[in-house]
């Protein structure tokens, strides 16, 4: 098996947060930047409104980066963590996939007929939450004619043939979506994008722009509005989402001016292509919290004490929201401001550090030596 070298690492709805950029704004319609602790960069009080009424600014975290996970991964985009404490991460352009366990990283398989794109390929991948009772890992990612999301077996360090559970999800060079997320309720969760094609957000029979909720079979979960596949529409292109106990947030991309942050209700409506941002339209949801395109351009989320750590690509920073029960508590704060380019993906690990992927192979980043990596991120008050 071939190997990649690696480094240990050493132990609302309608209020919203505006972190303004300075200067002229700049398309956001895609995703486009030593170990020792960096500084914290905040917003500053002219640059955001007060926080929403009755709540307390949380005492501000103090993320640190412990370590180097891993070096030389191409393009990470999906990461999944094993019950072992392995993880799996995908390439998004090679389709491979490798295992990160005991000190290694090791090549596991590649998933076939992937098409790679500017924004296109391997995408989000997610463990079954009975794993290894029902030993499958599932993938969504882009072929030459549609986004689909495939279950393939991972047993004996290998993962086997993709057995595609749904296809024909709206596929472009951009606006492909692509994370996968199992809820506590164990239906599996996918951001879809509008497939640079607008009415699909708000046509019900489309499959693009929308939120997922399915079986492991790719049947629509029971519950879903009217029965169909979707959870939630109206979205341009989700790229993050988690959960904090049943409530499930996500992270998209905005068109010229506002990123959001959205907290996910079943068969709500987010407005796209009417609304971008806050816009108070009638029978569309407002996002918890949006930034312009220059400070974020958001990617993966996690949820982990009391905070959503979204990662931002043109932004290069990783913002911590507090939320509570679908509503931002306080402003957002950003770490780690320019310091290692362009982040795709956070996931909270089982030791309860985060770990956090670079993006600066992908064609839009400036490369550093050993990138892309994954960087191992503690947490403390």
């Amino acid at each position: 098996m071939k190997e990649t070298k690696v480094l240990k690492a050493s132990g609302w709805v309608r209020t919203a947060v505006v972190l303004a950029a300075a200067g002229a704004l700049v398309a956001g319609c895609s995703d486009g930047g030593g170990d020792a602790e960096p500084s914290v960069s905040t917003a500053s009080p002219t640059d955001v409104p007060s926080s929403p009424a009755g709540s307390t600014q949380p005492r501000a975290l103090k993320l640190t980066v412990a370590g180097t996970v891993a070096t030389g991964i191409e393009v990470p985009w999906g990461l999944a963590f094993l019950p072992d404490r392995s993880a799996l991460v995908g390439e998004r352009d090679s389709g491979k996939v490798k295992r990160i366990a005991g000190g290694r990283v090791t090549e596991v398989g590649t998933v076939p007929g992937v098409a790679s794109s500017s924004e296109g390929g391997l995408l989000g991948l997610a463990v079954d939450p009975k794993y290894p009772a029902r030993p499958f890992v599932y993938a969504y990612y882009s072929t030459g004619k549609d986004n689909r999301i495939a279950r393939l077996t991972f047993e004996n360090g290998r993962i086997g043939s993709p057995e595609v559970i749904l296809d024909g999800i709206p596929m472009s060079a951009i606006h492909n979506g692509g994370r996968l997320r199992f809820g506590p309720d164990g239906f599996l969760y996918a951001g879809t994008g509008d497939g640079s094609d607008r009415p699909n957000s708000q046509n019900d029979d489309s499959l693009g722009g929308k939120i997922l909720r399915l079986t492991t079979d790719g049947k629509a979960a029971p519950g879903n509005p009217g029965g169909r596949l979707w959870f939630s529409k109206g979205h341009r292109n989700v790229q993050g989402l988690a959960f904090d106990g049943s409530q499930l947030y996500a992270a998209e991309f905005g068109q010229d001016t506002w990123d959001e942050l959205n907290a996910i209700t079943s068969g709500a409506n987010y407005g796209w292509p009417a609304a971008e941002g806050v816009s108070q339209l009638d029978g569309m949801v407002d996002p918890i919290a949006q930034w312009r395109t220059s400070d974020a351009s958001p990617s993966g989320i996690t949820f982990a004490q009391g905070h959503i750590f979204m990662a931002g690509l043109r932004g290069e920073r990783l913002w911590a929201i507090p939320v509570a029960d679908g509503r931002r508590t306080g402003e957002p704060v950003a770490y780690f401001t320019k310091r290692f380019g362009r982040l795709r993906t956070v996931e909270a690990a089982p030791d309860g550090s985060l770990w956090l992927t670079t993006s600066n192979t992908d064609g839009r980043g400036n490369p550093k030596p050993g990138d892309d990596r994954i960087l191992r991120v503690t947490i403390t008050h």
